[in-house]
């Protein structure tokens, strides 16, 4: 379904249910839609996560990709052990740093309360809050804990920074008691707004979909770039993206694989009617070493990840999810490179752009390759590192997107 009639559905949707109303027939329901989400991980000893917390307020900043008059936010003790005990919670605009706009706190609740738990393995949405939001709005959410947690489901890679202060400071407006910093969320897994004519598209992959060595702070990692960028319209690009994730291979560090975490990162977002599938390198790159997780990574056949890849296309499509393949990025150089590494990614690539499999392709690979050796990133849009984009190569992803036309 092309966008117009994608949007012409939505539309009828809405009168529909606006002319149910008006007649008595139901209640209105709201039409949640996700405008910001990050991929839960296991606790991980880089950060807070593996201690948890206990008598401590964390504040986390997200820059929003879509608007609407009322949000919730979506928690999550999914690789929690125990219970975890909110005691208090809230909302807020961002001022800045830890800072928050008084005039703009709101109580998080669920199921009407202030204080509420998670069971261990347990995923919850807060009452709808009254914060009237805008595309690129910073809104903080608050979590203050007063008794242990135990180790905390995290995101490891926020290229964000988040705080944390000693007791309850949930109410807490300005930045003076939040002296300690971390660049990862905890339990935050998502934020929805109500639209029900919005365009949802979830971007899912691994380091480079989530940014890692882009700008911390400065909201410019890729699908932030998309987001905002003046050629895809006005829509919500969500970022499903691990560091380190793999499309065949499970890791309690490197994240569950593409394949297992696909439905709930994906599927399950509120309003998704579209994904963009960029993953595979580090199941290339990490064949027959050891990775960070201690575990030798298993080697790859090019035919394995094409059969990984039609898992998810096959799941997107049963699900009535457009699903946009897009082309492995070169890596030569880098630490991952040898010649028979970079001939594995261009088996998937070509059949990435002649198989036929996707309802849409983009060739990142060919948007981002140095134009005297096709196996490098252009120097130009190289962190350093040869593998990962630097602030102008995300820059150059979101643009041969939107160039596409594929959104």
């Amino acid at each position: 379904m092309n966008k117009p009639a994608r949007r012409a559905v939505a539309f009828l949707a809405t009168v529909t249910a606006l002319v149910l109303v008006a007649c008595g027939t139901r209640e209105p329901a709201p039409e949640w839609s996700s405008v910001w989400a990050a991929a839960a991980q296991h606790p991980a000893t880089q950060n807070w996560s593996a201690d948890g917390f206990a008598d401590e307020t964390v504040r986390q900043v997200v820059r929003l990709t879509d608007g609407g008059p009322q949000v919730r936010v979506r928690l999550s003790n999914r690789y929690g052990t125990e219970p975890l005990a909110v005691a208090s919670a809230t909302v807020a605009r961002s001022a800045g740093g830890a800072a928050v706009a008084p005039e703009s706190m709101h109580p998080l609740t669920v199921a009407g309360s202030t204080t509420f738990d998670l069971a261990p393995g347990a995923d919850a949405a807060s009452d709808p809050i009254p914060l009237p939001v805008a595309a690129g709005e910073a809104v903080t959410v608050t979590l203050y804990f007063a008794r242990a947690t135990g180790p905390a489901t995290q995101h490891a890679q926020a290229a964000t920074t988040s705080f944390r202060a000693a007791g309850d400071h949930a109410a807490e407006p300005t930045a003076t008691p939040f002296t300690e910093t971390s660049r990862s969320w905890y339990y935050l897994t998502g934020i929805d707004a109500i639209g029900a004519e919005r365009e949802v598209t979830v971007v899912f992959g691994d380091s480079i979909t989530d940014g890692y060595r882009s700008t911390v702070d400065t909201d410019q990692r890729y699908p932030d770039q998309l987001a905002r960028h003046p050629g895809t319209g006005p829509h919500a690009v969500v970022n499903a993206g691990i560091s380190g994730n793999r499309l065949l291979t499970d890791s309690t560090v490197l994240g569950d694989s593409a394949r297992l975490r696909f439905r709930r990162d994906v599927l399950e977002q509120p309003g998704v009617d579209t994904v963009i599938v960029l993953v595979g390198i580090n199941d290339i790159g990490l064949a027959g070493t050891t990775g960070p997780d201690g575990v030798l990574s298993p080697n790859v056949s090019a035919g394995q990840l094409i059969a990984g890849y039609r898992e998810l296309i096959g799941e997107a499509r049963a699900a009535g999810v457009r699903v946009i393949g897009a082309t492995l990025l070169p890596f030569g150089g880098s630490v991952y490179y040898s010649p028979g590494k970079d001939d594995l990614r261009a088996q998937v690539n070509s059949w990435i752009r002649t198989g036929n499999a996707f309802d849409a392709v983009v060739d990142l690979d060919r948007a981002l390759a140095a134009p005297d050796d096709r196996s490098r990133l252009a120097q130009q849009f190289d962190s350093g590192d040869h593998l990962h984009p630097n602030d102008l190569g995300y820059g150059a992803m979101a643009t041969a997107i939107a160039d596409a036309g594929v959104l």
